[in-house]
């Protein structure tokens, strides 16, 4: 069984999205586009324990908050349509069943029958959560139903908890899963193995019995108990003495519930004490990677117990050094049926084919998803290291900025950070600005790069050398922004644009510092020398240093004054384009 599709709508930050999901996925995208809203929306659906929670929705699951629409009850929808299904499935959810072409990446939804024979056709299992504000109750409620029982003259029947657990789908989010792996906490990764292998500890009412004869504090010396009398003279002065009769404390509430919370599992430390035997401590005090290692653990033994399940996990990450990153995706990829993730690591993306990787884009609350296909002129056997190399950070980034190369690249950056550092108030870095910059390797690639980012619904500048007039009418179809220097090369919009004393005064400290090169030596700058001259042989030295930073450490040495026009009015111009965007979005979400 797998996820092919999901649609939500009025959903925390998503007011609408429809996306197509291959066998398995990873989302990227920027913070707060809706990756874990997304999980979070399939939970709601499918996850056996998610109902159980009071109340199962509340006042913020809804876009903008907004519950009530002219004292209507908004309703939050999401459907999720799953494929794949097993030969008992098909038995167990026959009554159900619907059809899903794979080539039309859609549900057959009608005559003829013999559509279903077309081998790209297969079963499929549509299901669906509804929730709204009950104004006769005053409070929300929601439950999940078989979509198709939805349809207008039939009677809807709901995808109880029985139901789900014939589908096997794990959410497990990043900060609860590795504090409640190993408790007895309803729905902890312990608690589902319990579950799955229908094992119910008969321990409750022995350990209770136990507790209950557990004294704490009530040694006289210690003062506990002597303040818990006064309290309860000063109680029987306004209530019966019964009411408040012999205050104790005791290590827990007593009831099954509250047991479930505070059982620990304990682990060795590594830590031995005199007597040689060695310290226990409870397992969430273990390093961060061994706590995460446990999780993989618990879900290799999840799923060799349940052959169909789906896992959705959020940044498998977190805490681990890269090879077993990379192992934790094998694994559960290997173990599952669909394996779904969200993640910021290029350890973890590259392991997934472009098409499997699903950028989330959204805008004024429409989510969408495209896949990333294959970067322009990056060949498949050279994917993983210009994927993790070039390409990573702009597919987790809104906005991207193509430059053509790495001087460029190294120029810009140094420059954006320069200016936030002399005016914070007034200047952001790129980083800040939420752009990654992306190497072209030559400005015939600005162009199709472009395409390639536009068609993901990010937003794309692009700065770039002077061009003819055919490769400036691309670029221009290309992106959103463009900025053309007037000179060809980097070097020349450098050095043609810094201060002439600036420049002169980088090369005499090249020079004192002994970082002249010994081969250019006869022309080394020096001073009283005509900018030409100096033009000349500072050109020829960068052309030697170059993609090794020299041109961004002049970019470093100077002041706004003394930096290029060029560069700095460009940097102007990209940060005046994204506050005049974020400032169109805060009305667009306002009218919303």
């Amino acid at each position: 069984m797998n996820i092919c599709k999901i649609d939500v709508s009025n959903f925390r930050g998503i007011k609408n999205a429809s996306i197509l999901v291959s066998k398995n996925a990873v989302f990227v995208g920027d913070n707060n586009s809706g990756k874990s809203t997304l999980f979070e929306a399939i939970d709601l659906v499918m996850g056996p324990d998610r109902l159980s929670r009071s109340p199962v929705i509340d006042e913020h699951d809804f876009y903008a908050g907004e519950y009530l629409a002219n004292d209507t009850p908004v309703q939050i929808k999401i459907e999720v349509t799953v494929i794949g299904l097993s030969e008992d499935q098909k038995i167990y959810f026959g009554n159900h069943i619907e059809w899903w072409d794979r080539c039309k990446g859609a549900l057959i939804s009608g005559p003829p029958a013999s559509s279903t024979d077309v081998e790209s056709v297969e079963p499929a299992l549509r299901l669906a959560f509804q929730g709204n504000y009950n104004l006769e109750e005053d409070d929300f409620e929601g439950q999940t139903y078989f979509a198709e029982t939805l349809r207008e003259g039939s009677t809807p029947e709901l995808f109880r908890k029985k139901d789900k657990r014939n589908c096997g789908f794990l959410y497990l989010r990043t900060l609860r899963t590795g504090s409640r792996a190993l408790s007895l906490e309803r729905g902890s990764l312990l608690d589902i193995i319990l579950q799955m292998k229908e094992v119910k500890p008969q321990m409750w009412e022995d350990v209770l019995k136990q507790l209950k004869g557990v004294s704490v504090a009530n040694e006289s010396e210690l003062g506990v108990s002597d303040i818990l009398t006064s309290v309860q003279d000063s109680l029987s002065n306004i209530v019966s003495y019964e009411a408040a009769d012999k205050p104790q404390i005791k290590v827990s509430n007593l009831t099954r519930e509250h047991l479930r919370k505070v059982l620990t599992v304990f682990m060795g430390s590594g830590a031995y004490r005199e007597d040689g035997t060695e310290y226990l401590t409870p397992y969430t005090h273990q390093g961060t990677g061994t706590v995460n290692t446990l999780v993989l653990s618990l879900l290799s033994i999840i799923a060799d117990i349940k052959e169909n399940v789906i896992f959705a996990m959020e940044e498998p990450e977190i805490a681990l050094p890269p090879h077993i990153q990379k192992r934790v995706i094998s694994t559960v990829i290997e173990k599952s049926t669909q394996a779904l993730f969200t993640s910021h690591s290029p350890y973890v993306i590259e392991e997934f084919p472009p098409d499997q990787i699903l950028v989330i884009s959204k805008t004024n609350g429409d989510l969408t998803a495209a896949p990333a296909g294959m970067p322009p002129t990056v060949k498949m056997k050279a994917y993983r290291e210009e994927m993790r190399r070039r390409f990573c950070e702009s597919l987790l980034a809104r906005r991207v900025l193509i430059v053509e190369g790495r001087t460029e690249y190294d120029v810009y950056s140094t420059a954006a950070k320069k200016l936030q550092r002399l005016h914070p108030e007034r200047n952001c870095s790129f980083d800040l600005l939420g752009i990654a910059l992306v190497q072209a390797n030559t400005d015939t690639q600005v162009a199709p790069l472009g395409e390639y980012y536009k068609k993901m619904g990010k937003t794309v500048y692009a700065i770039f050398d002077k061009q003819d007039d055919d490769v400036r009418k691309k670029i221009e179809v290309a992106v959103d922004y463009m900025y053309e220097a007037t000179e060809h090369g980097i070097e020349d919009v450098v050095l043609k644009g810094v201060n002439q004393d600036t420049l002169l005064k980088y090369g005499l400290k090249l020079v004192k510092d002994n970082e002249w090169p010994s081969n250019l030596s006869t022309e080394a700058p020096r001073t009283g020398m005509e900018f030409e001259k100096l033009y000349k042989i500072m050109k020829a030295f960068f052309k030697r240093k170059k993609g090794d930073g020299s041109l961004a450490e002049l970019i470093e040495y100077c002041s706004e004054s003394e930096m290029p026009k060029f560069i700095t009015e460009t940097i102007f111009a990209i940060e005046k384009s994204v506050y005049s965007l974020q400032a169109v979005s805060v009305m667009t979400e306002g009218e919303v």
